[in-house]
């Protein structure tokens, strides 16, 4: 039942990583990889929220860590698109980008993470 869990939060988050990135690529429509910097950042802030609302305070047993934080959120987030394009942006020598989009995926994830576990922790 545990890989059932995982398919299921992993599907959805697939699926939605898919359609927010290339709904925030369209929208933006610039050469910097926005859609992959929203998706982890929401992803990052929501991995807050969801330890303090499962972990912290024991809402839910072990499956809803397993579909809602190891498949949804392991779906959604993207370090491995992250890696590849910014290792793509210093390629090109695109050194000012190649910095930003480090700094913003790296302290920004940190941030919404936080962010994430202070806000459930003041509503709970």
């Amino acid at each position: 039942m545990t890989l059932v869990w995982v398919a299921i939060g992993g599907a959805l988050g697939a699926v939605s990583r898919y359609l927010l990135s290339n709904l925030v690529f369209q929208w933006i429509n610039k050469p910097f990889p926005y859609g992959t910097l929203s998706v982890n950042l929401i992803g990052s802030f929501a991995i807050g929220v969801v330890y303090v609302w499962l972990i912290e305070n024991s809402w839910s047993g072990n499956q809803g860590r397993l579909l809602l934080m190891v498949g949804f959120l392991g779906a959604f987030t993207t370090f491995s698109t992250f890696s590849l394009e910014s290792l793509t942006l210093l390629q090109q020598s695109r050194l000012a980008e190649f910095f930003t989009y480090m700094a913003l995926s790296v302290g920004g994830c940190l941030l919404a993470t936080a962010a994430g576990m202070w806000l459930t922790k003041q509503l709970v």
